[in-house]
């Protein structure tokens, strides 16, 4: 299976330590999305769409109302990039 590109930054981002934060409003629907870095830096090339996808895609998921971290199945589609440490 092939991702985007913007898809595998926030893979990426993920993989390191980071989180996708999420509001829903008074209907409990899923209101805005942010993707935060492991330091604490909000992502601004993230939005509802992207986010829906990787969900599609099983490479994240949230557990006991947490954040969203990538899974087993987003480390496998996440490729090396070299700043990887």
């Amino acid at each position: 299976m092939d991702i985007s590109r913007n898809e595998q930054r926030i893979l990426h981002l993920l993989a390191q330590g980071g989180r996708i934060e999420i509001e829903k409003n008074e209907s409990k629907k899923i209101a805005s999305v942010q993707c935060l870095t492991r330091d604490g830096w909000r992502y601004p090339g993230f939005d509802l769409e992207l986010f829906r996808k990787l969900r599609r895609k099983k490479a994240v998921s949230s557990s006991g109302g947490g954040p969203y971290r990538i899974t087993r199945r987003g480390l496998e589609l996440v490729r090396a990039e070299l700043d990887n440490r």
